[in-house]
């Protein structure tokens, strides 16, 4: 592209493109229209949403499968619109490129007084600082390319959201390349590099009984192979955090299940807790990923590796590559251990018999739900008990469990539905969500209906915020009660269940898998205060604080 002459917006798509990005989700507006003209005759498809958050959460999602998405809105109406979400893809490291369309550059002379302007022109820039790695405004025309690449490389290597402003002047404006496109490599400092593998491996191959944790950056960095690879060849075990739920295939033999603390299984915690040696990989020290800090690990027997950092007990390396230190570790340094005798974390358990007549309750549920789970489906799950009722879900395929589970913003699973089945269209997403998450971004599935997409949307209808109940109750926890289940008459199209037995969401399961041609909403109605096994440790330990 060096001694092509282009356009700041057609170079901007191009570079789009290199990575692999061929959805743009946004809504229009007059100050970005021009570039969607653009988009609308590149190779790279927009996705209209209804809202601007929603289209972040879809963008997210996107990257969470993809490796990079992308949303494009209008200045600050739009932009400030779709904030929350890209503040969660920022916390919960997901590489997802903003760009904003802007006043004209020559529109600004004299500071006037443009439609969605806030205090200033810089107003939107400034919040974007906050919530990206890096973010651009492309008001020259000899920086703009370099710009681009800069705030690209930062997203595609530091795993989070970036941010470019594109006034609406500047994109048919021809740009140039002053240096050489970046290929964003970021290499480690050898020395440093051996000295902290050396470290890691010893201090391995003393222990007796080592176990990894393994978190989101697998997911982020797509090393779900590296950590594959590493636990067969080494026979060491692995659990996951509850944000990086699927990170392994979770029927191989050496997966043990969720670590959360105390939120999580009793078993599995003392099995973490009694190792000698802790193998962390990408995983955040959060208070939801650590049971709300009823985590017991200690230091001096846990190595700790992430993008970020590197540390070997008490050791700290710097300069030291992420993917390098995973590589290093799958070393022949590193010894090959006797296969684990792992069967307690597999019990024999009855089979799941339907009880055709009996009401729903959450823990059955979601039992009943693992005997459908299969590698053709992804499951999204929202904030509240989807979420940690969906811990319990065994996941067949790595990467095929999508949550805000640290950030845990309501609302994201149903736009993040759209981008996960553009992204892997050979894939099926299962979207598991409360009613109060619904009834904020629902309408996404005339979305869903627009680009004849089918996910399977499970909708827990315990009529209000349940999560919050079980922390502390009062009618601020109500909300207004939809007929959800006559969804798709209002789309026209899709199919609606509303099941309150046992059997009852059997056959709306089975019909919703066998119909592939639409969505199927299924509207599970429950008792007010009914929750999982997990919320109901959560609440007993939140509510203190609360």
């Amino acid at each position: 592209m060096r001694n092509i002459p282009t356009t700041i917006g057609e170079y901007l798509l191009k570079k789009l493109k290199s990575y692999d990005i061929n959805h743009i989700f946004g809504i229009p507006g007059d100050y970005v229209l021009r570039f969607y003209k653009l988009i609308e005759e590149s190779d790279i498809q927009h996705i209209g949403m209804t809202r601007e958050d929603a289209a972040g959460y879809a963008a997210d999602a996107y990257a969470r499968t993809k490796g990079m998405g992308a949303v494009c809105i209008t200045y600050c109406v739009g932009g400030l619109s779709t904030v929350n979400a890209i503040a969660g893809a920022y916390a919960e490291k997901s590489p997802v490129i903003v760009i904003s369309g802007a006043p004209g550059i020559k529109e600004r002379d004299k500071d006037a007084l443009l439609h969605h302007k806030v205090r200033d022109f810089h107003t939107q820039q400034r919040i974007y600082d906050e919530i990206t790695v890096a973010t651009a405004l492309l008001d020259e025309p000899l920086t703009a390319f370099n710009e681009i690449d800069r705030v690209m490389d930062a997203v595609f290597h530091y795993k989070r959201p970036g941010y470019i402003e594109l006034p609406r002047d500047m994109v048919d404006v021809r740009g140039t390349l002053y240096k050489d496109s970046s290929n964003g490599e970021h290499i480690s400092d050898p020395d440093t590099l051996n000295a902290a593998i050396d470290d890691a491996l010893n201090f391995i191959n003393q222990s007796k009984n080592p176990v990894v944790l393994a978190g989101v950056e697998l997911h982020r960095f797509g090393f779900q192979d590296k950590l594959l690879n590493l636990v067969e060849e080494k026979r060491i075990p692995v659990v996951a955090t509850l944000l990086g739920k699927s990170v392994i295939p979770e029927s191989h033999p050496l997966y043990l299940g969720i670590y959360e603390g105390a939120m999580g299984r009793e078993e599995i915690r003392e099995y973490v807790e009694g190792s000698d040696c802790v193998i962390i990989l990408g995983a955040f020290m959060t208070d939801v990923n650590l049971g709300i800090y009823t985590a017991n690990l200690d230091r001096s027997r846990s190595i700790y590796a992430t993008s970020e950092k590197i540390n070997v007990r008490y050791h700290t390396y710097e300069e030291v590559m992420f993917e390098d230190f995973i590589d290093g570790l799958n070393s022949n340094k590193l010894r090959k251990r006797r296969k684990p005798n792992l069967d307690w974390a597999s019990p024999e358990t009855e089979p799941y018999e339907v009880n055709l007549n009996a009401p729903l309750t959450v823990e059955r549920l979601f039992q009943h739900l693992n005997q459908f789970i299969s590698d053709e489906l992804t499951v999204i799950a929202d904030v509240g008990d989807s979420l940690f009722g969906a811990a319990e879900l065994r996941i067949q395929q790595h990467t095929n469990f999508l949550s805000p589970a640290y950030y845990t913003s309501m609302g994201f699973a149903v736009p993040a539905s759209v981008g996960a089945q553009l992204s892997t269209p050979n894939s099926r997403p299962l979207v598991i969500v409360g009613d109060g998450a619904f009834q904020m971004t629902g309408t996404e599935l005339s979305t869903v209906v627009r680009y004849g997409l089918n996910p399977i949307v499970l909708l827990l209808n315990n009529h209000g915020y349940g999560t919050e109940r079980h922390l502390l109750e009062g009618e601020f926890n109500d909300i207004g009660c939809w007929n959800y289940s006559s969804i798709p008459t209002l789309f026209s199209a899709g199919r609606g269940f509303h099941v309150r037995t046992e059997g009852e969401f059997d056959e709306a399961m089975k019909t919703a898998l066998n119909e592939t041609q639409h969505f199927t909403l299924i509207e599970v109605e429950l008792e007010k205060l009914d929750r999982s096994p997990a919320l109901a440790r959560l609440a007993e330990r939140m509510s203190e604080t609360v």
